[in-house]
Parts: C-alpha cells; sequence; structure tokens
C-alpha cells in the first residue's frame, strides 16, 4: 500500500466515527497547491474535494490555492490526502509558513522554481534559433543538405525535447499515473510526435538518396517534414510564458 493510499484510508477511517453534530460546525482552511499547470488541474482537484461528506472547495489556478469549507473537526490530512490521490501536493497554509521558517536554507523559495525554468529557458532559446534556420532550409532546399545533416539537427534539438522540456513531460507522467491528463500532457504528447516523425522522416524517407525534383521530394521524401523546428518552438515559448 502506498503512502498515499494508506493516508486516504486512514482519513476514511476518521470521517466514519463523526457525528452528525460534528459536521454540522464548519471552519474555512486555505491549502497550497503544488503541481498545477493548468484551468483543468484546478478543476479536477476541485471536483476531487467537493466529493469529500460536507466540504465545499474553490480552487484558484492562478493564485495556486483552494479555500475549503471543511467540517470543524475534519482533520486537514483528509484534505491534503483528496489533493494527492488527484495527483498534486497539497499543504494548509498555516503548515507551509512554519515550514518555511525552519528552512534556514532558503529551500522551497519560489525564486528556485524561477531559475529552474530561467536555465531550460535560455538553453532552449540558444539552440531554438538555429535549429529553426537549419530545419527550415534542409527541408525545402534539399540541395544544401550535407553528410551527418541529420546528426547535426538532432544534435540542436535533443538538449531541448528532452531536458528543456522536461517539466512538460514530468507533469504529463505524473498526470498518467493517476489516470488523468492536463495540458502538459498534449504538450508533451506535440513534443514527442514532432521529434519522432522527424527522426523517422530524416533517417527513413531520405534513405533513397537525394534525388527527384523539390516537388517529389515535398511529397515523397522529408522535404516539408521535418518538424523539430516545431518541438522547440513549443517548447521555447511555453517555457518563456510559464516564468
Amino acid at each position: 500500500m502506498t503512502g498515499t493510499t494508506r493516508q486516504a484510508t486512514e482519513a476514511t477511517a476518521e470521517l466514519a466515527v463523526l457525528t452528525a453534530g460534528d459536521m454540522a460546525a464548519t471552519r474555512e482552511i486555505e491549502l497550497s497547491v503544488e503541481g498545477m499547470t493548468c484551468a483543468a488541474c484546478a478543476a479536477r482537484i476541485e471536483k476531487r474535494l467537493n466529493k469529500l461528506e460536507g466540504v465545499s472547495a474553490s480552487v484558484n489556478y492562478a493564485t495556486a490555492t483552494a479555500r475549503v469549507a471543511a467540517p470543524a473537526v475534519m482533520p486537514v490530512q483528509t484534505l491534503t490526502a483528496a489533493v494527492a490521490q488527484a495527483g498534486y501536493a497539497a499543504t494548509a497554509r498555516a503548515e507551509q509558513a512554519d515550514q518555511e521558517a525552519e528552512q534556514a536554507d532558503g529551500a522551497g523559495d519560489p525564486g528556485q522554481h524561477a531559475a529552474y525554468l530561467r536555465r531550460r529557458l535560455f538553453v532552449s532559446l540558444a539552440l531554438f534559433i538555429p535549429l529553426t534556420d537549419l530545419s527550415l532550409m534542409l527541408s525545402l532546399l534539399p540541395s544544401l543538405r550535407f553528410p551527418g545533416w541529420q546528426w547535426l539537427l538532432v544534435a540542436c534539438a535533443a538538449p531541448v525535447a528532452l531536458w528543456c522540456a522536461w517539466p512538460f513531460h514530468r507533469a504529463a507522467l505524473k498526470n498518467a499515473r493517476h489516470g488523468t491528463s492536463s495540458m502538459d500532457t498534449l504538450v508533451s504528447l506535440g513534443i514527442v510526435a514532432a521529434c519522432g516523425w522527424s527522426v523517422y522522416a530524416m533517417f527513413v524517407l531520405d534513405r533513397g538518396g537525394a534525388g527527384g525534383t523539390l516537388w517529389q521530394r515535398l511529397i515523397h521524401a522529408s522535404g516539408g517534414g521535418i518538424y523539430l523546428e516545431t518541438a522547440a518552438t513549443v517548447t521555447t515559448f511555453l517555457l518563456a510564458g510559464r516564468l
């Protein structure tokens, strides 16, 4: 039994012993939610919290918070367990303040997350420009191709599609483990699809050589079918927006 499942089971057992009078009195609790990447995430968490008996919740994606009206005797752990079951992490604002006060090294500082995204954005931006120029040029003008051009494009695209786009891939994998999806799922799938088809076009469709007219290559070979710059564009602009 995983930690999340055990926590949810214990919380359910605690709720089972509450009396009607206990459930009547309510209190306001504000949760800080981590892991949300789009409005659909907020809606999913809100729906999960509102399934709890006596709970009325409103989740704000912009502020990454959940305002919950819950029975006064309901443990905060019950609420955080429900959020964890949805694939996210939640902490009561009071507990979060105590934890931040105890962390002398500044761990958990929002500035660290900004630096995490900024490093990836700088690398992505540095490779995005030459990758876009090369992809378009070598795709539409096959006569300019040189030995090993495929590997040059892969070398430029791999750091962007793998390391720089890792925040999107990680969120997509986390959602998949909980049987859900979000905007990050679409972003991750788009990057993987663009890179997968491009690799197939460059190393399989072009195997027959560089013969034929430009029109024939646009229809039958990888000319016009190299989308590595698309994966780089999506990654770069979304990292900038998230930062």
